[in-house]
């Protein structure tokens, strides 16, 4: 019977070690233009969002990976897709874009129209989603940050936060609503109506405490099950 017990013992104590070192390391890449470019940097969202993993006794499990360039826009995150993301092997893409296909159009008039924008983003779903890629989608959070929504953008910028609301209700992809998160914020935080310095250094680019914000809800959604 001490023999049995103890072959058990032996048999259950190998199957859970080996299964500690056969856990599957899950790949996320960060898809983006500059913002996402930044996140790598050593205070950025994806930094933190190590630094919160390592914290959590989690970094083993995960590789994290940005794939930001600044000034891109929907259409040039498609073009890149395949070197850039797919050659990767992820297991998770976090796509946040749309700034510059709104900013641009005011400020360099080379934005993209918002049905084109559409187009251009399910492609991009349908492509990541044929791999098998869990995919989660992120608003645009702000271009200025008044919080009585008098930026000049803001009309924009909610309508095409609305169309990838509906594609991550559609396509069945995660969801980290960053127009609503930052708006929120501000209310709460901006008294003043500052067009920058809350969450942004600019009115767009993340400040130390909208990279602390962006990487916080970023990890729960990346953590849902």
């Amino acid at each position: 019977m001490k023999y049995i017990f103890r072959s058990a013992l032996i048999i259950f104590l190998f199957i859970t070690s080996s299964s500690m070192f056969m856990q599957k390391t899950t790949h996320i890449v960060f898809f983006g233009d500059s913002i996402t470019q930044a996140g790598v940097e050593s205070n950025g969202f994806i930094t933190k969002i190590g630094e919160a993993l390592s914290q959590k006794g989690l970094a083993a499990q995960y590789i994290l990976t940005g794939a930001g360039i600044g000034g891109n826009k929907v259409y040039d995150l498609y073009l890149r897709m395949d070197d850039d993301v797919l050659a990767k092997n992820p297991d998770v893409v976090v796509i946040w874009v749309g700034v510059n296909d709104v900013w641009h159009k005011a400020s360099a008039g080379t934005g993209t129209d918002a049905d084109k924008f559409e187009k251009f983003y399910v492609a991009i779903i349908n492509k990541l989603l044929a791999k098998k890629i869990r995919v989660i989608l992120c608003t645009p959070a702000t271009i200025g940050e008044k919080s009585d929504y008098t930026n000049q953008q803001d009309g924009d910028l909610n309508k095409y936060s609305q169309i990838i609301r509906d594609l991550a209700k559609n396509y069945h992809c995660g969801l980290v609503d960053f127009r609503s998160i930052f708006h929120q914020y501000e209310q709460a935080n901006n008294p003043s109506n500052n067009a920058s310095g809350i969450l942004t250094k600019d009115g767009v680019h993340l400040n130390d405490q909208g990279n602390k914000l962006v990487a916080d809800k970023m990890l729960e959604v990346l953590l849902e099950k």
